[in-house]
This record gives C-alpha cells, sequence and structure tokens, in this order.
C-alpha cells in the first residue's frame, strides 16, 4: 500500500464519524428550536413570537435560528411534522382505512382524531389559531388544515354507501365535531379523558351519519 494510499483510507475512515456528529449536532439544534418555538407559540401565539425571542428560550443565537429554518413558518411547519409522526397519524389513519366493517371504521376514525389532538393538543392550538399578514405563512396553515379534512373526508367517502345523509354534508359534520374547539371545551375545560371524547364522538358519528341498516341492533345480535 502506497504512503498516499495509507493516509486515504485513514481520511475516509474518520471522515463519516466527524459528519455524522455534525449531524447530529445540527438535528439536535433543530430540534431544540422547534421545541423552544412550540412553548412560546403555546404561551404567547404564533404571531406575537419573534425569531429574537425563540433564540433566546433555544439558548442560541438569532442568526442559528435564522440559518436553520430561514423563517418562523417554517419553523411552525417542522412543529407540525413532528407531532403527526409522534402522533403515528399517517399510519393511524391506514389503519382505519383498512378496517373491513364499515360502522367500526367510523368509530376508529373517531379514534385517529382522538389520537392526533391527545398527542399534543398544543400544536392544534396554535395552527388553529396562528394569523399572520404573511401570505405564504396564510398558505402553510391552509395546507396544513386541507391535509386534515382530506383525512377525514377520505375516512367518511370510504363509508358512504352506508351513511343516512349526503357525503358532503356528512364529511362537514364530521368536521364540525373535529373542530379544535369542541375537543377544547370537552377535554381541556371540561376534565373529559381523551378516552370518554373519544367514545362520545365515536357515538355521534354512528347516530348521526350511519344508516339504521347498518348499525346491528344490540337487541338482535
Amino acid at each position: 500500500m502506497t504512503a498516499v494510499t495509507s493516509v486515504d483510507v485513514v481520511i475516509d475512515s474518520v471522515k463519516t464519524p466527524r459528519s455524522t456528529y455534525r449531524q447530529e449536532q445540527a438535528d439536535a439544534t433543530r430540534v431544540r428550536i422547534a421545541d423552544a418555538a412550540q412553548r412560546l407559540f403555546a404561551r404567547d401565539g404564533y404571531s406575537a413570537t419573534a425569531m429574537e425571542g425563540i433564540a433566546r428560550e433555544a439558548g442560541v443565537g438569532t442568526r442559528t435560528v435564522y440559518a436553520v429554518f430561514g423563517a418562523k413558518r417554517e419553523i411552525l411547519s417542522v412543529i407540525c411534522e413532528r407531532w403527526l409522526e409522534r402522533a403515528g397519524a399517517r399510519e393511524l389513519a391506514r389503519e382505519v382505512l383498512d378496517t373491513v366493517d364499515p360502522v367500526e371504521r367510523l368509530r376508529r376514525s373517531a379514534g385517529w382524531l382522538t389520537t392526533l389532538y391527545s398527542t399534543d393538543f398544543d400544536v392544534a392550538r396554535v395552527l388553529d389559531a396562528a394569523v399572520d399578514e404573511d401570505a405564504e405563512t396564510r398558505e402553510l396553515l391552509a395546507a396544513k388544515l386541507r391535509g386534515r379534512n382530506r383525512v377525514m373526508d377520505q375516512m367518511i367517502s370510504s363509508v358512504e354507501p352506508e351513511l343516512s345523509v349526503p357525503l358532503a354534508e356528512a364529511q362537514s359534520m364530521f368536521r364540525a365535531f373535529a373542530a379544535v374547539g369542541v375537543y377544547g371545551a370537552l377535554v381541556v375545560d371540561a376534565g373529559w379523558t381523551p378516552a370518554r371524547f373519544e367514545s362520545w364522538l365515536a357515538d355521534a358519528l354512528v347516530h348521526q351519519l350511519m344508516s339504521a341498516s347498518a348499525v346491528p341492533d344490540p337487541a338482535h345480535p
């Protein structure tokens, strides 16, 4: 082995760990900033929170926050994505849609929403309350809402043959039940457990949306 080749091997052997360490540090900084921003958004509101305040809360320089995210709305986007990952929202939605029995599928739709909200309701409230004059921020917020609504609409459309009301009306009713204020009023303000909310929502969806022929009669199993 030549001297040059030997040196190349040594350099290659240390490059990857060093690169990995730097990436881990960068990821940790990104998470720390996102967590700090989430605390401030929840406490003070999205619009009232400045990038400088996020930097102080995270213990980093303001320039670091801008270098990592570029804009406040990008932090909000990452917060939302991490929330969905923690809730397992995408995987759970697929499980709901794979459920064979339509009544059980509708009941599990209530479970999907409850899991999403109970995982981190602060994020749901931030997204619901965030307002900003920046058009790109408004579009980001609208896109997040559209994404949630598409999932719920798909869940309702999957049981369309069993619905007692028109599809569009049933989808609108699910969205109304899923309003952030409804969960907040019952779970946060009234002290319901998430399990009680899920049971209530599941019963409401079945009795309000499903045709009588689709719902088993307890007296005649």
